[in-house]
Order: structure tokens, then C-alpha cells, then sequence
């Protein structure tokens, strides 16, 4: 087993003066921090400078202070970008609070459904899928950290459904089972680095977006309900995708590492469905049905932002171009 996906990444380019000046921040230049308002809310520098935030309260990067994760200029900063951020997911989702109706619409597949699974099942290309993977490692190297976040935010029968949930995320008791650890394998296998953090001045600010949203729901008591209708629609959503998934990579010859962690997913999604329904949900919504709203942001919010992410790569795999940012391609024309 390798151990580079516990490594602390190192920092990377800055795309513009907001990251910049954070990226400067964390080399220890004592600068003032910039005024981020006029960076666009979901564009490179807002989204990077954000992530570059948020991570901090994960691996860090390396070389990085460790006390930077309580500097309070960064987090004054910080509390900036979340505004801008959260405003414009709020002006972008329609509210509601039904619950069950928003869940029950995540279960239906139209028959003329597109997406990044559909595509790679039925035609897409082995560098492709590579670029896929390569993108998904943000979140997926570090998978369930986000939502661990919320775990002291639920009480009662939720906490503890949840908790189930995690521990099938982390391996259950094995390392070698944790689904990050599957996916660092399967990157192995297709050929990519599985160092944490290693694409990440690859990946676009729409993949930022959808892991910045669960970091900002995680680290926010107030937005505990957004993240439970965030995790909620990954699981619900994950099964049938993974299958997809599966089949496309053994149509394009995939070993078993790599095809091992999407199978994993077939099955442990379609019983993490369930937990998270019946027994974060329920019991949450019992306790505090004032959290309705937020649940249904959480979910719109999540299916808003993974959409964008999709929707741009299936955008530049159709011209024949490399999903990535910049000139790191891992295998195109």
C-alpha cells in the first residue's frame, strides 16, 4: 500500500489577486489580505482562494504553519469569500422545504438522462475517464471528511445513523476498505498520481465548487441541515451512477483496483440511501422540522453545482479538448 495520499500537498498557482494574496498568506507574508468583492462567486480565484481556506482545516499544505488554520485575517477573509459564495447559491436554488417529495425525485432516472456516467458507459474514451478520475480524487481522496464535520452538530437516533454510515465510509475497522484508500488504488491503477491533492491546479472552479460546498456546510453549525441534504443526495444519487461506471470501465479494460471502488459504491450506497432517509432524516426532521429548508438547499445546491461540474466537462470532452485546467492533460488528443 502507498502512502502518498497522506501527504500534505504542496501549495499551488494562484489564479488571480484574491488567491494569490491568500497563497501569499500562507508562505507567511504578513500583507494585508485583498478586498475579494469583485472576484466572480463561482470563478478560479474566488473558488481557489476558498479551497486553499478550507483546507487548512484538513491536511494542510506543506510547508504551511499549522496555526494559520485560526489566523484570524485569513478567516475574516474567509468569511468574505463564504458570502459571496453562499449568496449566489442562494439567489441560483429555489427554496422549499418538502422534504420527502425533493428525496423522492432524486430516486427517478428519465429515460433521456445525460451525465458524465452516461457518456463514458456508452462511448467515452479511456483518457477521458482518466480526467474523470483525476478531477473526482479532490473530494474523493479525503471522502466523508466534509460530512464527518456535522457528527457533533445531530443528536439522538441521527448522530447515530450517521455515524454507521462513516464508519462504512472509513473501512469499517479496515484502512485497506476505506473508500478513499479504493480510490487511490483505482488512480494507481489507471496511472495517476494518488498523492492528495496532486490535481489540484488541474481541476477546474466548478469541481472546487462542489467540494467548497460541503466544506462550508460542514464548518457551519447554521448549515448543518444543508450538509445532511448534501450527503443525502450523493448516496441516494451514487448507486445507479457507480454502476455506469462499472461497466464503463470494463468496457475499456480496466483492471480490478480500478473497478473495485465503483462496485463498492453499487452496493453500499444503495444501504447508505436507506440510513440517511429513515434515520438521519426522519428523526432530524422530527426533532427540528424547522430544518426542512435547509435540507432542500443542501440537495438543489449539491445537484446546482455537480451539474455545472458535468456540464463543462462533457462541454470541452465534446470538442475534443482536455477537461483539466491548464496544461496538465492526463492522456488526451
Amino acid at each position: 500500500m502507498t502512502t502518498t495520499m497522506t501527504r500534505a500537498p504542496a501549495l499551488p498557482a494562484p489564479r488571480g489577486p484574491v488567491s494569490a494574496a491568500v497563497l501569499a498568506a500562507l508562505r507567511g507574508d504578513r500583507a494585508d489580505l485583498p478586498d475579494p468583492d469583485g472576484a466572480a462567486p463561482y470563478g478560479e480565484d474566488l473558488q481557489l482562494a476558498l479551497y486553499c481556506c478550507y483546507e487548512l482545516h484538513y491536511r494542510g499544505f506543506a510547508g504551511v504553519d499549522a496555526t494559520r488554520e485560526w489566523d484570524p485575517a485569513l478567516l475574516a477573509l474567509r468569511a468574505r469569500l463564504e458570502d459571496a459564495f453562499l449568496g449566489a447559491l442562494r439567489r441560483d436554488v429555489p427554496g422549499g422545504a418538502d422534504v420527502r417529495a425533493e428525496l423522492d425525485g432524486l430516486l427517478v432516472e428519465h429515460v433521456d438522462a445525460a451525465g458524465v456516467s452516461h457518456h463514458l458507459r456508452r462511448d467515452g474514451e479511456l483518457w477521458q475517464l482518466r480526467e474523470y478520475v483525476a478531477l473526482r480524487s479532490l473530494y474523493h481522496l479525503k471522502e466523508a471528511d466534509p460530512q464527518s464535520f456535522v457528527i457533533p452538530r445531530l443528536d439522538g437516533p441521527a448522530k447515530a445513523a450517521l455515524v454507521t454510515v462513516q464508519h462504512d465510509e472509513y473501512g469499517a475497522g479496515d484502512p485497506t476498505r476505506a473508500h478513499s484508500r479504493l480510490f487511490a488504488d483505482m488512480m494507481a491503477e489507471l496511472g495517476l498520481s494518488d498523492s492528495y491533492g496532486a490535481y489540484l491546479d488541474s481541476a477546474p472552479a466548478e469541481m472546487l465548487a462542489e467540494v467548497n460546498f460541503m466544506s462550508l456546510c460542514g464548518l457551519h453549525r447554521g448549515l448543518r441541515a444543508a450538509l445532511v441534504g448534501q450527503f443525502a443526495t450523493v448516496e441516494l444519487t451514487s448507486s445507479p451512477g457507480s454502476d455506469r461506471m462499472v461497466r464503463a470501465m470494463r468496457r475499456l479494460g480496466c483492471g480490478p483496483a480500478a473497478v473495485r471502488f465503483y462496485a463498492e459504491h453499487v452496493e453500499a450506497d444503495a444501504v447508505h440511501e436507506q440510513l440517511l432517509r429513515r434515520g438521519v432524516i426522519a428523526p432530524l426532521l422530527e426533532a427540528e422540522a424547522d430544518l426542512a429548508p435547509g435540507i432542500v438547499f443542501g440537495i438543489r445546491a449539491a445537484v446546482l453545482l455537480a451539474g455545472r461540474s458535468e456540464e463543462r466537462m462533457l462541454d470541452r470532452w465534446g470538442r475534443g479538448e482536455s477537461a483539466l485546467c491548464g496544461p496538465a492533460g492526463t492522456g488526451g488528443p
